[in-house]
């Protein structure tokens, strides 16, 4: 930078703008407003308390003013569903019944499908899980909930794990392990199914 020794301790030694000392005061203020309402509110709600205290300041304002101390408020999550039971594929027994202790590796896996939020859109994950290790043994991932993202997740755990027939796969009602190219899957392998 070319500046110089005179205007350099001219800046050092000037005293701050009206402008500037404003912001301190608004600053201080946003900032009580942001803590005692747990760090949630954004720029609109701040607007209008400080309004309501006779403090009036663009939305645009506050939010230069909240990124140069660094307050961003918390966001809420929407909450995605992720199965979808209103289908008419039929529905195996719950043959688990909550017994979760198993003595036996690869007697009883469990699935499920958990979403993932990115930048890009959602990002699905299929998970097979042994019970009686409680270790993923088996996964997917795919941009989408079709049935391949189940099985894809069942076919690496069988292959890994080569379980003797008779294992019980649960899982929920999803229409994904409800679907036909899935049941081939368990019958191909001799594996029983059971739904929540």
């Amino acid at each position: 930078m070319k500046v110089s020794s005179s205007g350099y301790y001219e800046w050092l030694t000037s005293l701050p703008s009206n402008r500037a000392i404003e912001n301190q005061q608004l600053t201080k203020s946003i900032e009580q407003v942001f803590v005692s309402n747990r760090n949630v509110y954004g720029t609109r709600r701040i607007a209008k308390i400080l309004a309501k205290n006779d403090i009036l300041i663009s939305k645009r304002r506050i939010g230069k003013l909240m990124a140069s101390v660094g307050l961003v408020c918390k966001t809420k999550r929407r909450f995605k569903v992720t199965t979808d039971s209103k289908h008419n594929n039929p529905i195996s027994p719950n043959l688990l019944e909550r017994q979760f202790d198993v003595s036996k590796p690869d007697k009883y896996w469990v699935g499920d499908i958990a979403y993932i939020p990115t930048k890009t859109g959602w990002l699905y994950l299929a998970t097979v899980i042994d019970l009686y290790s409680r270790q993923v043994i088996g996964w997917s991932m795919a941009d989408n909930m079709k049935a391949k993202l189940v099985n894809d997740a069942l076919t690496m755990a069988i292959w890994k794990r080569k379980p003797n027939k008779g294992l019980i796969w649960h899982s929920d009602r999803g229409s994904q392990y409800a679907s036909d190219s899935h049941r081939a899957v368990l019958k191909d392998h001799g594996i029983i199914q059971s739904m929540i």
